[in-house]
């Protein structure tokens, strides 16, 4: 059997920048594992081929939450990518590091003194190539193509007047100076193509020759030399393997990896009695701590017909697809989201507390296909929930997907201020700026008037925006599960790195936190020294 330097359990956000910089030292021999496919599928990478991505079964792992009474006993789809590049190959490619104000606290109320965003921003720039070039705030020379969107439409315009018009506050750029307000949004999308972690790092790292990736293979457990993690079982074509590495590193995500930590009897001591799973670690944060950004959809009717909502006509979807095969540019060049915002509902939160994503059309869901009509949507999203909930195991069998609950709305404030977001969207659609081009509420939010009415629609439509984590958090406290480099307290040679590490959930998109956390943790396993802190001004704190 030959013995790795690393075993990397996910070909994710995480695992692929941990590939690449762990790779990086030819004389280390890294072993990848992706339950999943290879991303080769034309969809992955066709930025407006999202919507097809990530309702696609065959790189999804098709997850559904248990029923939450906070949403009216519904259970949430939960779609997570099952496939090489993970959640960055199916996701909406919005490019989002968080407020700086996360990351303090991170380093202030967590134990976590070098993951302030001083800390961070070094890695963010390096990480990155920003098609708005070096400054301060952004890097113009990383692995990670980072643009502005660009997609021309009156609706994109009309959104961003009237995030001024109704004082929300506006922004050139999120991700820079002015982390508040409307803006044109960044993707992860370069020369009109999806830049997911796997195009950007594990190609490069499998180019070198000391990165092995195995596609369709899921671990099934951690292996142990008394409390040393020594390698792993997995599943590959209907056998089973074993693989051994001197470190083992998951990054399945906040719903896998807790559930691989507990399988391996590391986790809460009642929980794994209950699947009669022998107690290697009683850790009781193992699975705990899940939060997420939930979401509700806001549509309204557009007075003017653009290109964009005549999409579903197939000659001019195939002349949509044929004009992005020759030259990556046009409508199918989009990701759909290329606007939106971080505001504040009230006076009272200290920084923004719902995000916008808006989109120049509106969508009609059928099963599995959608359809584009005459309009305009919202996406409003609770960027810093007190609801937490859970990840715990179905059975003890690997191949049983683990129970989610996510306890939406447990905290009445968590209701109260995604409910505030809906008279913010409307009074955004009221201003001058969608004069002559917003018609009425197509959703059904708009017989929701009332507090009440409006707090039990939010209840009722409420889904998730994708973003779970924090289910295996770094730092202090007693629900800590590992220490800030991501190792697994009470075993050896065991690393936890993805989105499961965060302690509170940024205020964003988690694309890009999550290879935040990967590369600097990349540089405390390899023992590179880390560069120095950037002190960045920011609007806010004028």
């Amino acid at each position: 059997m030959k013995k790795f330097d690393y075993i990397i359990v996910g070909a994710g956000s995480a695992g692929c920048v941990l590939a690449n910089k762990l790779g990086a030292d030819r004389a280390k021999s890294i072993l990848v594992l992706e339950a999943g496919p290879a991303d080769r599928d034309i969809m992955i990478h066709i930025p407006a081929g999202v919507y097809r991505a990530w309702r696609d079964p065959k790189i999804n792992w098709n997850y559904i939450a248990e029923p939450d009474e906070g949403v009216d006993n519904r259970g949430i789809d939960c779609p997570r990518g099952r496939v090489v590049g993970g959640s960055s190959s199916i996701n909406s490619m919005v490019y989002m590091r968080g407020h700086p104000l996360d990351y303090d606290r991170w380093a202030s109320e967590h134990g976590l003194s070098d993951w302030s965003y001083a800390h961070c921003l070094p890695y963010f720039k390096a990480g990155e190539t920003s098609d708005r070039g070096a400054d301060t705030w952004r890097g113009a020379s990383g692995p990670l193509g980072v643009s502005k969107g660009s997609y021309d439409n009156p609706l994109y315009d009309a959104f961003l007047d009237a995030g001024d018009q109704a004082g929300q506050g506006r922004s050139d750029d999120l991700n820079g100076f002015n982390p508040e307000g409307v803006a044109r949004f960044d993707a992860t999308r370069w020369n009109g193509r999806r830049c997911s972690a796997a195009v950007a790092h594990l190609r490069p790292a499998l180019a070198r020759g000391n990165v092995s990736l195995i596609t369709r293979a899921q671990v099934a457990a951690i292996d142990f030399d008394g409390t040393r993690a020594k390698g792993v079982t997995y599943w590959h074509k209907g056998k089973k393997h074993s693989a051994e590495a001197a470190e083992i590193i998951l990054s399945g995500g906040a719903i896998n990896s807790p559930q691989l930590l507990m399988l391996a009897g590391i986790g809460p001591a009642d929980e794994l009695a209950r699947h009669n799973i022998p107690c290697r670690v009683d850790l009781p944060g193992v699975g705990r701590n899940l939060m997420d950004h939930p979401t509700i959809i806001l549509q309204f009717e557009s007075l003017k017909r653009y290109p964009i909502h005549r999409i579903n006509h197939p000659l001019r979807k195939g002349m949509a697809g044929a004009w992005w095969l020759f030259t990556r540019k046009g409508a199918a060049a989009s990701n759909i989201w290329e606007a939106g915002g971080l505001v504040r509902s009230n006076a009272d939160t200290p920084y923004p507390n719902l995000q916008y994503h808006f989109g120049p059309m509106g969508f009609e869901y059928h099963g599995d296909k959608i359809t584009v009509n005459q309009g305009f949507t919202f996406h409003v999203d609770l960027l810093r929930p007190r609801s937490r909930g859970a990840v715990t195991l179905n059975s003890a069998d690997p191949m049983d997907k683990p129970l989610i609950k996510f306890n939406y709305f447990k905290n009445q404030a968590d209701l109260r201020e995604l409910s505030e977001g809906i008279g913010m969207v409307r009074d955004l659609v009221s201003q001058k700026a969608f004069g002559g081009l917003a018609g009425d509420e197509l959703s059904t939010s708009g017989a929701a008037q009332s507090p009440d009415t409006i707090a039990d629609w939010v209840r009722k439509n409420s889904e998730t925006d994708f973003h779970p984590s924090g289910t295996c958090k770094m730092g202090d406290g007693p629900e800590a599960v590992t220490d800030d480099e991501g190792r697994v307290h009470g075993v050896e040679a065991l690393r936890v790195v993805d989105a499961s590490l965060m302690p509170m959930i940024p205020s964003g998109n988690l694309n890009a936190p999550t290879q935040l956390i990967a590369s600097k943790i990349a540089d405390r396993i390899t023992g590179t020294p880390p560069p120095a802190p950037i002190h960045a001004r920011f609007a806010f704190q004028a």
